[in-house]
């Protein structure tokens, strides 16, 4: 019991900026503690469903929404969110893959990372404060998870653009079939508790931006890094979002 319980806080640990304290946490087990991530992401979506839930009463939906992402960014680290802008400004700004990876290390954000941030921030709060106050807790809660359970599929098949350097290559290319099939169950479970015979949609949704992220990382710079399971993560959840949207 205690081998899963130390993984599980490993996720956490690594996915969150709460104060884990877990007698000896191995970095190294990063590989088996990946299938946790969607049940990190059923927590964070809890506590952020929970919180909407008390703010709803007292203040617009659009400020509940503001509230809401700025929690998920704080409990995270904005995390996520580094990596999207690493990478909008990578991908954007450069013409070789050399200079790809080196400007996903620069700490300096430039003016593609600024937009893609600006366009993710915005829409996040535009869609949660267009999905319907009774969906809200659903579909944070399954963007959450599913967005979470982006980097099994993508750190089995693709392998760390940087070797071992770097958050990615302790995922990237080592990332087994045992880890996917649990970390699918795990979400696979969630979904359909949440959302029953309409959880195909987000599912196929989160699946496609995968497939074509996979292989766009794949083209441009020969695999992964930690910076690209970032943005994928980001731009599953607000494709989740919009789901909440688009059928309502």
């Amino acid at each position: 019991m205690m081998r899963p319980l130390k993984d599980m806080a490993l996720a956490l640990q690594f996915m969150t900026r709460l104060p884990i304290q877990f007698e000896s946490l191995d970095p190294s087990d990063l590989e088996r503690a990946a299938a946790w991530f969607p049940l990190v992401g059923v927590l964070i979506g809890g506590l952020a469903s929970l919180l909407y839930r008390i703010l709803i009463p007292h203040l617009q939906r659009s400020l509940c929404a503001l509230l809401v992402i700025l929690f998920l960014i704080l409990i995270t680290g904005g995390l996520h969110e580094d990596g999207l802008a690493d990478c909008a400004d990578a991908f954007g700004g450069a013409w070789t893959r050399e200079d790809r990876l080196r400007i996903m290390k620069d700490s300096r954000i430039g003016s593609f990372g600024g937009i893609a941030l600006i366009l993710s921030l915005s829409s996040r709060v535009l869609l949660v404060a267009s999905i319907p106050v009774s969906q809200v807790t659903t579909y944070l809660i399954s963007a959450q998870a599913l967005s979470r359970w982006t980097p099994l599929p993508l750190s089995a098949a693709l392998p760390s653009a940087r070797g071992l350097e770097g958050q990615g290559g302790r995922l990237a290319g080592r990332t087994n079939g045992l880890t996917i099939i649990i970390g699918t169950l795990i979400t696979a479970a969630v979904l359909w508790y949440l959302l029953r015979t309409a959880a195909w949609q987000p599912s196929l949704v989160a699946l496609a931006v995968t497939l074509l992220s996979g292989a766009y990382y794949q083209r441009r710079i020969g695999g992964i890094t930690g910076d690209c399971m970032g943005a994928t993560i980001q731009i599953t959840e607000v494709a989740v979002y919009f789901c909440g949207v688009w059928n309502k």
